[in-house]
C-alpha cells in the first residue's frame, strides 16, 4: 500500500474512529490500575530502523519490570528484524499485513482477539505518524495505555483515551523520546514524565552470526561476484523507500561510485527488489564489472547485515540500512535532508551523518504525517556534494592516508 494511501485512510477512516472510542471517557468512570504491569505491549508498527532506536527502551523496561511479559506489535514485514532484536520471545510477536486493507482489517480483528485473550494490562504506543497504532492501543483492552499526545501543541489527533500521555518534544532523539514512554506507566506528573536526560549516547545492539551463515551466504555470493572478495566494498543505498524525498541524487551516487572505482574500490548497489531499475541505473552507468547490482540479492534482513560483515562502509540514505549498519563491524555515512540526524540519527559512534540544513528543514515532522510540503526539488540532499561525502568516505576507509595529507 503506498504512503500516500495510507495516509488518506489514517485521515479519512482513523479521525473518526478515534474520536468514537474517545467518547467512551464520557461515558466511564474506570480508571487506570495502578502497580507494576504483569504483560506490556509495545507498538511499533512502521520503519525497522526505529526498532534499533527503541532497543535502550526494551533494555530498560526488562531491568524495570523483570518479571513482566513484553510483547511486541508490528507490520508482518518487520517481525524478522524484532526477533533479530531478540527483546522478547518469538511467540510474543503479533503482526498486521499493511499492503492490503483487506488484509489489514482481517488481521486486525486477528490481533484484538489475541491481546485480549493474552490479557495484556499495558501498551507502549511508540507511532508518531498514524492513527491506527492509537486505534490498536484501544482495542487491546489494557488498562494502561501510553503514547505519544501533543498536549497544547498543535499535532496529529490521536484520540482522547491515552491515559498515560508523553509529550512529543522535537529538540530530543526519538531514543530518549521511546524512554519516556516507559517511565510514563507508573508516572503520576504531569506532563507525565520529567525526565532529566543523562545526556549520554545509548550504545547500538550488536547482531551475533555464526560463521556457517556467515560462510554460506558468502559462498553464494562468491559464485555469482567472485569479483567483490578481489578488492575493499563500498555499499551504497540509493533509494529513499518508503519516503522518496529522502533520497539523494542518483547522479550524485553514480559520481561516487566512479570515484571509488578509480580508487580501485568494488560497490555494491544495495536495496529491495523494486529498487532493481534505479539500481541498475547506476551500474550502467559506471559500465564497469567491480560495480555490481545487489538490489533484492539478499533474501532477508539478517542476510544483508552478514553482507555488512564483508564490506567496508556504507554510504545511504537516512533509512533502514543506515540504523542496521551499526549494529555491525561495518562503518557507514548517512545522508539526512527531510528528517534531522537530531532526531533520528542512527546510534553509536561509527556513523556519520551529513546534513544541511535549510530555513525548511527538516520538512518531514510528526506534525505533517511525514507529508512534505517540498515540491520534490530536494535542496537539502542535493546540497551534499559527491566530493564532500568522498571527502568523509577516505576518513573512514584510509584514516592513516587521509592523516598523511592533512599533515
Amino acid at each position: 500500500m503506498k504512503v500516500d494511501t495510507q495516509r488518506k485512510i489514517d485521515r479519512i477512516l482513523g479521525t473518526p474512529i478515534c474520536r468514537l472510542l474517545s467518547l467512551t471517557n464520557l461515558f466511564s468512570s474506570f480508571t487506570a490500575r495502578k502497580g507494576s504491569p504483569s504483560k506490556i505491549l509495545v507498538i511499533l508498527l512502521s520503519e525497522m530502523g526505529s526498532l534499533v532506536l527503541a532497543k535502550p527502551m526494551f533494555d530498560h523496561l526488562r531491568t524495570k519490570y523483570p518479571k513482566a511479559g513484553i510483547y511486541g506489535l508490528c507490520f508482518e514485514r518487520n517481525k524478522e528484524f524484532l526477533e533479530i532484536l531478540n527483546v522478547m520471545p518469538a511467540e510474543n510477536i503479533f503482526t498486521v499485513r499493511g499492503e492490503v486493507l483487506s488484509e489489514l482489517m482481517l488481521d486486525t480483528l486477528r490481533v484484538t482477539l489475541k491481546m485480549r485473550r493474552e490479557r495484556i494490562d499495558t501498551v507502549l504506543d511508540c507511532e508518531l505518524f498514524s492513527r491506527i497504532s492509537s486505534i490498536y492501543s484501544f482495542l487491546s483492552g489494557a488498562s494502561i495505555k501510553v503514547g505519544f499526545h501533543p498536549y497544547t501543541q498543535e499535532g496529529l489527533y490521536r484520540g482522547n483515551f491515552i491515559n498515560r500521555p508523553v509529550l512529543y518534544n522535537p529538540y530530543h532523539h526519538i531514543s530518549e523520546q521511546f524512554m519516556n514512554l516507559a517511565e510514563a506507566i507508573e508516572s503520576e506528573q504531569w506532563p507525565k514524565v520529567k525526565r532529566a536526560g543523562d545526556g549520554r549516547a545509548f550504545e547500538p545492539p550488536r547482531i551475533t552470526l555464526s560463521e556457517m551463515e556467515k560462510e554460506q551466504f558468502f559462498s553464494r555470493l562468491r559464485a555469482d561476484h567472485p569479483q567483490l572478495f578481489r578488492k575493499r566494498l563500498v555499499l551504497l543505498y540509493p533509494s529513499g523507500g518508503l519516503v522518496p524525498i529522502r533520497a539523494w541524487p542518483w547522479e550524485h551516487f553514480c559520481a561516487l561510485s566512479e570515484e571509488f572505482l578509480k580508487k580501485g574500490y568494488a560497490v555494491g548497489i544495495i536495496g529491495m527488489k523494486g529498487d532493481g531499475e534505479l539500481a541498475n541505473r547506476i551500474v550502467s552507468h559506471c559500465a564497469d564489472e567491480n560495480c555490481v547490482d545487489l538490489a533484492g540479492y539478499t533474501r532477508s534482513v539478517r542476510e544483508l547485515m552478514t553482507l555488512f560483515h564483508l564490506a567496508s562502509l556504507l554510504i545511504t540514505n537516512d533509512g533502514g540500512p543506515g540504523h542496521f549498519a551499526v549494529m555491525t563491524p561495518m562503518p557507514s555515512i548517512v545522508l539526512f535532508g527531510p528528517e534531522t540526524p537530531a532526531l533520528y540519527g542512527p546510534l553509536g559512534d561509527k556513523c556519520i551523518k551529513l546534513y544541511r540544513a535549510l530555513s525548511c528543514s527538516p520538512c518531514v515532522t510528526a506534525y505533517n504525517h511525514r507529508n512534505s510540503p517540498c515540491d520534490g526539488d530536494n535542496q537539502c540532499l542535493k546540497g551534499i556534494t559527491p566530493e564532500e561525502v568522498l571527502s568523509q568516505a577516505i576518513r573512514l576507509l584510509e584514516p592513516v592516508k587521509d592523516q598523511e595529507i592533512k599533515k
